[in-house]
């Protein structure tokens, strides 16, 4: 039989007690998951959530003893007991009154780790995002392409979004095409007009079997569409049934062909894309053999520069002359380490190299 009765009351204000801050453990507990899974365990915001946690499971741990004390003081006859354990009204009484308060701090505490849990993923979102854009516009692994050996290589200049492109597609069983391009301007918006470029000229050169003509189509739609940014871009076509290769470039950097044991320019044959509605492109034929190369580049490589001295597309030339038969990516890595020791600092633009020997 319950002797103190008056203790049941201390065994009830107890338990809610402990309620109250195992409620607000848990809440805590939850943000401090969160912000040790985007930030990591050891941050000081995991550290702090943790801590505050641990803090309150301590009160609802000493809230449940003090009801089990309770329990057992109400079956015992000693009045100091009775005291003690009636005194525990005081607490449990604050933390009754004040539970609003600790469940909204516990509250605010989960949507904080939830709010910067989500803002960590936006910023690895916005840190990935140039990476992910500049893959479909310059992909580490070049296609397959039967009869060919394709070594590509893009190094990021220090803005945050690519405008250079390249592209390898055969456009018939006996014809394949390539491609490189650089538009002008720097952010989001040049790489939008970079990847529009790539995937109208993608159609276009399937549809014309002149490079020159894709062009100038190419020029028409983005006139149409995004007349504020300029593009230079050159087109290789390799024809393994006539053993030509037909080019045409618009205002870009020479592309360099090794043939008949040496290296030769390919050099523009019509204006940049969009910058004049009327312009007018041509193509030129030369001879493909076996074992021929063709480099193409974007202008972050010839303009790498120390003081007032620019790399250039002669030490590019004479980077192919000294060993002509080298691996492709090889070839592309050189060049670019070449280009990077040339250079007093850090390459400011984009750069992209694509290289293709027929085999």
């Amino acid at each position: 039989m319950v002797e103190r009765p008056v203790l049941a009351v201390v065994v009830l204000a107890a338990l809610v007690g402990a309620w109250v801050w195992a409620r607000s453990a848990r809440r805590l507990q939850r943000a401090a998951a969160r912000i040790a899974a985007g930030s990591g365990p050891g941050s000081e915001a995991a550290v702090l959530a943790r801590a505050a946690m641990l803090k309150d499971l301590h009160a609802a741990v000493l809230y449940v003893l003090v009801a089990a004390i309770a329990s057992a003081g109400a079956l015992t006859v000693r009045p100091e007991v009775t005291l003690g354990l009636f005194a525990m009204l005081v607490p449990a009484a604050l933390t009754v009154r004040y539970a609003r308060v600790l469940w909204s701090q516990s509250r605010l505490a989960e949507s904080r780790a939830m709010l910067e849990q989500r803002a960590e993923e936006v910023l690895v979102q916005e840190a990935l995002a140039p990476r992910r854009w500049s893959a479909r516009l310059a992909p580490e692994e070049a296609p397959a392409v039967p009869g060919f050996e394709i070594g590509t290589l893009y190094r990021a200049g220090t803005g945050m979004m690519a405008g250079d492109f390249y592209d390898v597609l055969r456009t018939s069983p006996t014809r394949v095409a390539a491609v490189i391009g650089d538009v002008s301007g720097h952010g989001i918006e040049p790489s939008i007009t970079a990847f529009q470029a790539k995937h109208l000229l993608r159609v276009f050169l399937l549809q014309y079997r002149d490079p020159a003509q894709a062009l100038e189509q190419l020029n028409a739609q983005l006139l149409s569409s995004r007349p504020e940014e300029f593009i230079s871009m050159a087109v290789v076509l390799f024809d393994t049934e006539a053993g030509t290769l037909r080019y045409a470039s618009a205002g870009h950097p020479p592309v360099f062909s090794w043939h008949g044991d040496d290296v030769r320019p390919l050099p523009a044959t019509g204006p940049l894309i969009a910058l004049q509605p009327d312009a007018s492109f041509t193509s030129r034929e030369v001879e493909l053999d076996a074992g021929d190369l063709v480099l193409l580049y974007t202008d972050g490589l010839a303009e790498a520069r120390t003081g007032e001295h620019l790399f250039g597309e002669d030490r590019i030339a004479n980077h192919i002359r000294r060993d002509p038969r080298a691996d492709v990516d090889v070839l592309c890595k050189t060049l670019m380490e070449a280009a990077e020791d040339f250079a007093d600092g850090p390459l400011s633009d984009d750069t992209a190299i694509l290289a293709i020997r027929r085999i």
